[in-house]
Parts: structure tokens; C-alpha cells; sequence
């Protein structure tokens, strides 16, 4: 016996047990006893589309066993509206109720889609940001700085909400903690360009004939730069750096700080401290027809600072017309 057959609060409920395609099925679950239970119970209030507590209790039951359910998840947030609008409760107030129980959830399986996708429908019904929100993103991204659920979350809810004036600071914050954080530098770009993107069309202003902010772009060369030089080994900067004069149409303005990090160019590359900028460099010399130059960077890249990636260097010099080289 188990805990809903023996309970009297579902004696009126025939539960439906699973298709397993037959008596002798050729490859069958090996679900628990407590698992397999609640979900033929699920599966008869769902097929007389009962949304009550008692659901609620049971839904919040096989999450506690199987957060990764989608179904489980859907059927709960349809419940607790249809509970809301038949009591007329307060939807604010319960909504944060089942905030408070998701933290806890969410806290304990750090990388379960599903959740967030959940806590997305229930914020989606609220008129305003919570003040608990971002101090519990905040925690998230304590035990997990690049938790891409969370990011893509977070990113829902800057757009949502219009948070765009308000998110820089924080974004900073992070990058002080860490500057290899290329999640924030990523969410960097959302925050700064994403605010004029079509959501549609994916086109940015300046891609559909609007100006591109000057002041802006010359401010975020001048941080960005500041950031390489603190680890100019680190990728994310190097290429938000690129999304930037990519805006303007050349890499070419910071040719000249891309050269501070590449020593001996000529030789054999010592002195070198960045591959990325050696990488950089390779664009700018491509850029200026300076095939010869190109190709010698894509050869040091290629045989001394980034050998494990030697074909797609080899193909970087291909496309300037150069011949292969062995690492």
C-alpha cells in the first residue's frame, strides 16, 4: 500500500498507471514504488483536469523526487492560477509564496532548466520586480557565477522589466570579483546593446541604419582595455572588444594596444603575452592587406601558443592565401 491509496483525501481518485506498450514491456523504468504511486495519481487528476491543493501537495511531492519533470512543473503553475482566480486570492501574495518554496528548490539542484522556466511563468504574472529577486540571483551566482539558466533568466527579467538603467553596477561588481567572468561580460552586452535589439528580427540600431553611440563605444574601449590589461590571457575581453569596433566597421583603432602584448612578431614570438592579441593582430594585418604579417602571426599561433587548434590557424592562413604550416 502506499501513501495516496491508503490516504482518505484520494479515495475518489482511480489512479492510471503507466503504458508500458504491454504486460512484457521490452525495456521498462525501474521507478520507485513512491514515485510510480504519485504519478498514476497525477496522471488521473490530470485526465479530469482537477487543479486543487491536493494537486498542489502531490505536484510539489514528485518535484521533490523528480524536479526535472516539465509536465509536473506546467500542470503546478496551471493549477495555482486556476486555484487563484476560482478563490480569488491575492495573486501577488501567492505568487511569492511559491517563490519562497522555489528558492529553496533551486538552491539544491543548481542546474534543472526547469525551474527557471517556472519561475519565469510566475514572475511573468507580477506587475513588478519583487525586491527579493536579484538578492537571490545573487546567491545563485554565489555558488555558481556562470550558471547559464540563471543568466538566461536574469536576461528575461532585465528585458521584462526594463532594468536596463540599473543592471550596469552589478555587472561591474562581478567583473571586479573576477575578470574571467565571460558570463558577465556576455550579460555586459546584453544590457548595454541588447535594450535596442528587435526581438524579431534579432537587428540590432545600428544594423537597420540607426547611429551607433560614439560615446558609448569610446567608454567601453577604454574599460574594456583597462580589463585586458589585468589578465591579457583572457579571452572574453579580447572578443567583447571586437564586438565593439566591429560596430564602427574596423579593428584598427586599437592595432596599437594590441601590440603592447605581443613582443617579437617577426622572430620567434617571445615576449609574448597574449595569443589573443596575437590573434587580433592577425585581423588587423588581414584587414590592411598585410597578408605576409597575417600569416606569420597565424604561424606562431599555429606552431608555439596555440598548436592544439593548428588546423583552423592553418585555415585562417588559407583564406590570406598562404600555404599550411606543421606545429
Amino acid at each position: 500500500m502506499g501513501k495516496y491509496s491508503e490516504s482518505e483525501g484520494w479515495t475518489d481518485v482511480v489512479p492510471i498507471p503507466q503504458n508500458e506498450g504491454g504486460p512484457n514491456p521490452l525495456a521498462a523504468i525501474a521507478y520507485s514504488e513512491e514515485y510510480r504511486e504519485a504519478m498514476e495519481y497525477l496522471r488521473a487528476v490530470m485526465a479530469s483536469d482537477e487543479k486543487s491543493e491536493r494537486v498542489l501537495e502531490l505536484t510539489e511531492h514528485i518535484i521533490s523526487m523528480n524536479p526535472a519533470h516539465y509536465t509536473v512543473w506546467l500542470y503546478r503553475a496551471n493549477t495555482l492560477f486556476e486555484i487563484q482566480k476560482e478563490t480569488q486570492s491575492d495573486l501577488q501574495g501567492d505568487i511569492l509564496e511559491e517563490l519562497r518554496w522555489l528558492d529553496g528548490i533551486s538552491l539544491r539542484h543548481l542546474k534543472n532548466y526547469q525551474i527557471w522556466h517556472h519561475r519565469q511563468t510566475l514572475m511573468s504574472r507580477l506587475p513588478s520586480l519583487p525586491s527579493t529577486e536579484l538578492p537571490f540571483l545573487a546567491r545563485m551566482f554565489a555558488k555558481d557565477a556562470k550558471n547559464y539558466h540563471v543568466w538566461s533568466y536574469r536576461q528575461w527579467l532585465v528585458r521584462h522589466f526594463s532594468l536596463w538603467d540599473t543592471e550596469l553596477p552589478y555587472i561591474e561588481t562581478l567583473l571586479a570579483t573576477d575578470v574571467r567572468n565571460n558570463s558577465a561580460w556576455n550579460h555586459r552586452w546584453y544590457v548595454l546593446f541588447g535594450q535596442h535589439v528587435d526581438p524579431n528580427s534579432g537587428k540590432g540600431m545600428d544594423e537597420v541604419g540607426n547611429i551607433v553611440d560614439e560615446d558609448l563605444i569610446d567608454k567601453e574601449v577604454e574599460y574594456t582595455q583597462a580589463k585586458i590589461r589585468l589578465a591579457p590571457q583572457n579571452q572574453s575581453p579580447w572578443n567583447y572588444l571586437r564586438g565593439l569596433l566591429r560596430k564602427r566597421g574596423s579593428l584598427l583603432e586599437c592595432k596599437g594596444f594590441a601590440e603592447e602584448f605581443v613582443g617579437d612578431v617577426d622572430g620567434d614570438g617571445k615576449g609574448c603575452r597574449s595569443s589573443h592579441a596575437l590573434d587580433f593582430l592577425a585581423d588587423c594585418w588581414a584587414e590592411e592587406k598585410e597578408a605576409e604579417k597575417a600569416g606569420k602571426a597565424l604561424e606562431l599561433l599555429a606552431k608555439r601558443f596555440d598548436p592544439i587548434r593548428k588546423n583552423y590557424w592553418n585555415y585562417r592562413r588559407g583564406l590570406l592565401g598562404l600555404g599550411a604550416v606543421e606545429a
